[in-house]
């Protein structure tokens, strides 16, 4: 029995990545005119055929769109973009194409639709990475024709397969690790309500707190972004409190990042005067290795089962819609100091 040929096998015949090829096939950008011919020729030598699992006796791999969003990006390389590309390798291994569409901040104010859903009529399901704003949601809702699967968010509204991580326990976990390394002044960063993640992982934080029979001081609860934009980074200016605490817990690295710099800058050493933790286990390429103690996000796992979710709901198989949410794990390195 011949062998199928795999987008890996094209890969390595390349020495490109799956991604690559995957892009190459299904006519997205990002591949020069040059390399899609020579993946495409190749393709066809090596007698590959997109199938799909033999048991739905499809002839054709599924496409999925992928829709995220510019606020997310902002100025830097973005976790999302990391997210995607997760979702893509583990896309082609299930022989199934992704399209990304980044929906732009004019876009999305208007209420214009994504093109992936306009003007692509190969689409067989949409992956949502990250929250659009509220207008845009109940939008998107009214193409319930095709099937949908939320990555890094869910709504309250409305029951959508949804994927996340533990934010609550994740953050309940980092702030219990402070407690347990002596600290009992800790503050927490992140805007409150500006989305479901960052506020589930305040709650974690108050719990951990109430658990220790600590205080919940509001002065303590800082914003890491305006409403209005969203945009986070190394030169967003923090309002640090005039009682400072010995310990802050952030609700994403990039933010931790940005405050460990703002703290330098008056003359606080990290860990040695202020310890800090982060969330996420990501730091943009710009900001150099990360030595910030945090919560790794299992993007592999999240992105295994929204791509599971995504195929039941093509495929019609009659399943409730979930919320499942993926455990991480503290990741130490050297932003923390253990006090008395």
């Amino acid at each position: 029995m011949v062998k199928a040929v795999k987008l890996a096998d094209i890969a390595e015949k390349v020495g490109v990545s799956v991604v690559t090829v995957s892009k190459a096939l299904s006519g997205q950008k990002g591949v020069s005119e040059e390399m899609r011919a020579r993946i495409k020729a190749l393709a066809d030598e090596m007698g590959y055929t997109p199938i799909h699992a033999v048991q739905t006796g499809r002839t054709r791999s599924y496409t999925i769109g992928v829709i995220t969003f510019e606020t997310y990006f902002a100025r830097f390389a973005s976790f999302y973009w990391k997210m995607y590309q997760e979702l893509a390798t583990r896309a082609v291994k299930k022989n199934c194409f992704s399209m990304l569409e980044v929906i732009s901040n004019f876009d999305e104010e208007n209420l214009v639709w994504p093109k992936l859903i306009t003007e692509n009529q190969k689409i067989d399901g949409i992956i949502v990475i990250g929250k659009p704003k509220t207008d845009y949601l109940k939008m998107l809702y009214q193409s319930r024709k095709i099937p949908m699967v939320f990555m890094d968010f869910y709504d309250d509204e409305d029951v959508v397969d949804s994927v996340i991580s533990a934010s609550f326990n994740g953050m309940y976990r980092m702030t219990d690790y402070l407690v347990k390394n002596g600290h009992t002044r800790i503050a927490y960063v992140g805007t409150l309500m500006y989305t479901e993640s960052i506020t589930d992982r305040y709650f974690g934080y108050c719990k951990a707190l109430m658990e220790h029979g600590i205080e919940v001081r509001q002065d303590w609860i800082i914003k890491d972004r305006e409403y209005s934009d969203g945009v986070i980074g190394p030169d967003y200016r923090l309002q640090l409190p005039k009682e400072m605490p010995t310990a802050f817990v952030c609700n994403n690295d990039v933010t931790a990042y940005a405050l460990i710099k703002q703290l330098e800058r008056k003359n606080y050493r990290v860990p040695e005067d202020i310890s800090v933790v982060g969330y996420d286990d990501y730091l943009y390429a710009e900001y150099g290795d990360s030595k910030i103690t945090t919560y790794s996000v299992d993007m592999g796992e999240m992105s295994k089962i929204a791509l599971s979710c995504i195929i039941k709901r093509i495929e019609n198989i009659s399943v409730n819609p979930s919320v499942h949410i993926v455990n991480g794990r503290i990741i130490e390195r050297a932003t923390v100091k253990k006090i008395n």
